[in-house]
């Protein structure tokens, strides 16, 4: 992967690597400061950002209940991921910043998450 210009993209949301086994129900990310995050597959599915599963603005909320297995990954630009599910759904871009942020609340909060955080405000997705 490319290494993303440092103006659009804030040093501690830089990926250095990213896994995502197949079959393996999570998916990983090796930042430039060398922390890791490791978020299930459940959780970035349910977190999903796009209009479609989220409508125009408004926070992101957490809906369960829709296919987690992460079929495809691209890169967008140099500033964030499309995901595409088992049921085909690829719309929600992931920025790196919005994973950054998943990641940090998945470590902080774990299986507790979503029923803390149900909803995540609409900034917390914006792409640098």
């Amino acid at each position: 992967m490319p290494d993303p210009s440092p103006v659009s993209i804030p040093p501690h949301s830089r990926p250095l690597s990213i896994k995502a086994p197949q079959g393996e129900p999570w998916f990983e990310v090796r930042w430039y400061d060398d922390s890791l995050s490791r978020i299930p597959n459940a959780i970035l599915r349910g977190y999903c950002p796009c209009a479609g599963c989220q409508g125009h603005g408004g926070p992101v909320s957490y809906q369960a209940g829709h296919n987690d297995e992460l079929r495809e990954i691209e890169p967008v630009g140099n500033y964030a991921l499309r995901l595409v599910w088992g049921d085909g759904h690829g719309s929600g871009l992931y920025s790196f910043d919005y994973l950054r942020k998943l990641g940090d609340l998945y470590a902080q909060h774990g299986e507790e998450l979503t029923r803390l955080h149900p909803s995540l405000p609409a900034r917390a997705t914006a792409s640098g």
